[in-house]
């Protein structure tokens, strides 16, 4: 099993940035992020591996920059530029096998809120 717990969610105007954290009881081969916005699916946004691969979402390669510490377990998403459809809840992930934004997920954090106004 693996504990995931994530921080760093808020409100911010378009345009800000924001920094979450998360932070995992052990080592695994994959974290990633995963959003879902009210009345819609869940979507991976981005992910990496213990080797520092990473893959993004279309919607915000550019904007946005997972990293990841593996001597702390830890797991980072820089946002900037935000946009108001940004607004979702922001859960970290993590697996030990497979390292992709459609991967079944094995382990899930509770989540932070992220809101963007215009």
């Amino acid at each position: 099993q693996v504990q995931l717990e994530e921080s760093g969610g808020g409100s911010v105007q378009a345009g800000g940035s924001l920094r979450l954290s998360c932070r995992a009881s052990r080592y695994t081969y994959c974290m990633a992020w995963f959003r879902q916005a009210p009345g819609k699916e869940r979507e991976g946004v981005a992910c990496v591996s213990s080797y520092g691969t990473t893959h993004y979402a279309d919607s915000v390669k550019g904007r946005f920059t997972i990293s990841r510490d593996n001597a702390k377990n830890s797991l980072f998403l820089q946002i900037n530029s935000l946009k108001p459809e940004d607004t979702a809840m922001y859960y970290c992930a993590a697996d030990d096998l497979v390292c992709a934004l459609g991967m079944d997920v094995n382990y899930w954090g509770q989540g932070t809120q992220v809101t963007v106004s215009s």
